[in-house]
């Protein structure tokens, strides 16, 4: 009959088999490859030319200069030479030829350099000529200079300088027409044609109104050349010089319509900033996408600060910023206009860049709003503060009334948002090819829109001068409709409204606590109705989880899938709220009874409680494990609170065991909080007896230990699997650490030689039983007896030792375990297996 192995056996078979196959395969796949490396012949690889000897230290040597690479070079540094020996020849002098001379010299060699050029493109030498043109511009500039030197020396040197670039732009153009193949001309005109309004004006002594014409004239001509100039290198230039000139003149209007005073000193700056917008426009008409967005921001930008300037001239710079956001609303009716989309885009940016700088100035009273309730934990329940909540928060009147316009500002902002994401399909439809829309876009417009709301209303109390109270109400008032946004939001399931205004419900909450702490009754009012709210948005956020979870296939994946967790996710964050919310009512009921700290710490204790009590009605919900651990923190409270009396420490501690041992009950718990109950319900006797003044522990240990033992002897008799720390640890720490302790502090022999009997005696138990708990328990224990036993004869055999020995005993050491360091670790991993195999 046919043998047919145990499954065991047969898979230790095809295990072995696999594995001769394996080694195999990988011999024949070695030979393979040494046979194509014979079979296949080495390719043919050109010999590396020889380097020299100097070589090698610095790498490879560098590829050979080509030549028109080394004619550049040379004409370069020809036609730089050239140019300082002309430099030094009309500043410094030649020998003992005077000015005069001087310039008929360079005259006719600026002639000769500006006709060389011409039949050296006609001999094919373009670089020359181009070398020797750049040589006659700078003889060109030199000219100048000698020719008011010597014809007109008591002219203006501002007024000539302004004349001479005009005339050398005019030259340098002509030239570059008449010689189109020269590169360096033209560009060298643009340049030279920034130079004569600014100088004329300079020299007449003009005002920054003058200076701002002169550059934004200048710009026009620039943004002229860069739109109908000749050659990418002339369009190129004048486009930069088009873009420094330009912003330079509008940034001296800007400063002057910031600083006007009238309405009637704004008009000018306001004409200046329209002119500027008018280039800015014309330029971007006609140019690529990337410059024609540039374009449409600045011409924007412009217009809201040349009408937004005359608008609010002698208002208060508080107040300017809601004109100046009001202009920035109007500018986005212009993007109807028939005009390029790039425009249009760039017009919706300097909108958004207007909105988000209104924005950034009322920033700051929302920010002291929220920081000042912090100054309420150094004046805890110190009464109903002087001067309203202004007084709350810390800050004198007239600096609150300075900010009035803030929350009028991100009110209208977080407004015109939330008109934008309600009317988005409209928006779509009447300027789609303009903005771009997208879905994205919406969720931030919403968010936005939340987020400016909430800080509007939150720095209203405080602008309008509210009483404490009413401040209160508010605020609570404002975190209650945060919360009911969120849940909103998130029932939905859609973009980011909902954590947004979850965000700021929770960032509302931690304000409108802190300044509630200034009164007994306003802390017991606030964080009662935070606590409902905490409550009722975790009720309402796992309804909706669990609705959404059974809507989901069983195997869940893309958005409805991430729907599902986030609203798992997001249920914890109020209901571990609502546990801080119990926390602090629950300290605030132990101070209102006139508790002390260690006093009040079992009052904190019911905080815990009803979590326990939660997480087991909760269990099924991704919100009951840190609903507990949230719990547990306010256990940990009431242990710090206890800590500075043993007796209270020890009723707390036994307590936490109390509820952790209720939370081992649930089975999914049962593997921490069942460690947790044995040794919070351990130190809660150790702590006693301490506390107590007891010098014989074992009296009372001894009457747990050993119906615990018996327990744990019963357990392992019915469940042979079940851990020897499960069943035996908790009985024989209580009595073995204890006593221990006790021993170390006993002058008398007999306590540390009954314990050290004691511990002996479990050792060898466990080591017989092999049961780890045992072993590990008695040898520490029994270790440290004899080390307790052993110190003071250690001390005088130290002392009685040369200083030397005990370093060279330690060099000794640890030269024999470096020699036998490997069968050191085999040793370890042995005893570690050991352990590690008892139960």
């Amino acid at each position: 009959m046919e043998h047919v192995p145990p499954p065991a056996e047969e898979l230790a078979l095809l295990d072995r088999e696999l594995a001769r196959l394996d080694a195999r395969r990988s011999q024949l796949l070695v030979r393979r490859a040494w046979l194509l490396s014979v079979l296949t012949p080495p390719v043919a690889r050109p010999a590396a030319p020889p380097a020299p000897p100097f070589a090698a230290p610095f790498g490879p040597p560098a590829a050979p200069v080509g030549p028109r690479g080394a004619q550049n070079v040379l004409l370069t540094l020809g036609g730089l030479l050239l140019t300082i020996a002309a430099i030094a020849f009309t500043l410094v002098s030649w020998g003992h030829m005077g000015i005069g001379g001087r310039s008929a010299v360079l005259g006719v060699v600026t002639v000769a350099a500006l006709s060389a050029p011409a039949v050296l493109l006609r001999r094919g030498l373009p670089a020359t000529a181009e070398s020797l043109a750049a040589l006659a511009s700078v003889l060109m500039v030199l000219d100048a200079y000698a020719l008011h030197r010597v014809v007109v020396p008591e002219a203006d040197g501002r007024g000539f300088a302004a004349v001479a670039a005009a005339v050398l732009a005019v030259l340098w153009s002509v030239y570059g027409l008449l010689l189109d193949r020269l590169r360096l001309p033209l560009p060298l005109a643009v340049v030279s044609a920034q130079l004569p309004l600014l100088l004329w004006a300079w020299a007449a002594g003009a005002g920054a109104t003058a200076f701002g014409w002169a550059l934004l004239v200048t710009a026009a001509l620039d943004c002229a050349i860069a739109v109908w100039g000749k050659g990418v290198a002339v369009r190129a230039t004048a486009c930069v010089c088009c873009w420094a000139t330009g912003l330079l003149g509008l940034l001296v209007a800007l400063a002057q319509s910031v600083s006007a005073d009238a309405a009637s000193a704004a008009l000018a700056p306001g004409v200046l900033l329209l002119v500027g917008a008018l280039i800015a426009v014309s330029g971007a008409w006609r140019a690529p996408a990337g410059l024609a967005v540039a374009g449409g921001l600045v011409a924007g930008l412009c217009g809201v600060a040349a009408v937004g300037g005359v608008l609010r001239a002698g208002v208060d710079w508080g107040w300017s910023v809601p004109v100046y956001l009001l202009c920035g609303v109007v500018l986005l009716v212009a993007v109807r206009a028939p005009m390029p989309r790039p425009v249009g885009q760039g017009l919706v940016w300097a909108s958004s860049t207007v909105t988000v700088m209104a924005v950034l100035a009322a920033a700051p009273p929302v920010g002291l709003s929220l920081m000042g309730a912090v100054s309420q934990l150094a004046r805890v329940w110190s009464g109903t503060p002087d001067g309203g909540v202004r007084g709350a928060l810390g800050m004198e009147s007239p600096a609150w009334s300075q900010m009035a316009a803030a929350p009028v500002v991100l009110l209208v902002v977080a407004g015109l948002l939330g008109a934008v994401y309600r009317s988005w399909a409209w928006l779509v439809r009447v300027a789609g090819p303009v903005l771009s829309p997208g879905a994205t876009w919406r969720g931030a417009a919403g968010a936005g829109a939340v987020a400016l709301g909430w800080a509007g209303l939150t720095v209203l109390p405080a602008t309008l001068g509210m009483s404490y109270a009413a401040a209160v109400s508010a605020q609570l008032a404002l975190v209650a409709g945060a919360f009911a946004v969120a849940v909103r939001g998130l029932r939905r399931r859609t973009d980011g409204v909902g954590l947004t205004a979850l965000v700021c419900g929770l960032i509302g909450t931690v304000s409108a606590g802190m300044l509630s702490l200034a009164a007994e009754a306003a802390t017991y009012a606030v964080f009662a109705v935070l606590l409902v709210v905490f409550g009722g948005a975790a009720v309402m956020l796992g309804g909706a989880a669990v609705s959404a979870a059974r809507a989901v296939p069983p195997l869940p994946s893309g958005q409805a899938a991430r729907s599902v967790r986030t609203l798992q996710i997001v249920q914890a964050v109020p209901a571990c709220g609502a546990v801080v919310c119990g926390m602090v009512l629950a300290r605030a009921v132990g101070a209102s009874l006139g508790l002390a700290a260690h006093q009040a710490a079992p009052v904190m204790l019911v905080v815990p409680a009803v979590t326990v009590l939660l997480g087991a009605r909760l269990r099924d919900l991704p919100s009951a494990l840190p609903v507990e651990l949230t719990g547990a923190v306010a256990g940990v409270v009431a242990v710090g609170m206890a800590v500075t009396d043993r007796p209270f420490l020890a009723l707390v501690l036994a307590l936490c065991g109390v509820l952790a041992t209720g939370t081992a009950v649930r089975a999914e718990r049962r593997p921490v909080a069942g460690y947790l109950a044995m040794t919070l319900f351990v130190l809660a006797a150790w702590l006693r007896l301490s506390a107590s003044g007891v010098s014989a522990p074992e009296a009372y240990t001894l009457p747990v230990t050993v119906p615990a033992l018996a327990v744990g002897a019963l357990r392992r008799r019915r469940d042979l699997e079940a851990s020897s720390w499960t069943a035996y640890g908790a009985g024989l720490a209580a009595t073995l650490v204890p006593s221990l302790f006790t021993a170390w502090a006993d002058p008398h022999w007999v306590r540390p030689l009954l314990l050290g009997v004691a511990a002996l005696v479990i050792t060898l138990s466990g080591a017989r039983l092999r049961l780890q708990a045992l072993l590990l328990l008695g040898g520490a224990v029994l270790a440290l007896d004899a080390l307790h036993e052993l110190a003071p004869y250690v001390v005088q055999v130290v002392g009685a030792l040369p200083r030397w020995l005990p370093p060279a005993l330690a060099g000794v050491l640890l030269l024999v375990v470096g020699a036998t360091y490997e069968q050191r670790l085999r040793d370890a991993r042995r005893l570690k297996d050991a352990l590690g195999r008892m139960r």
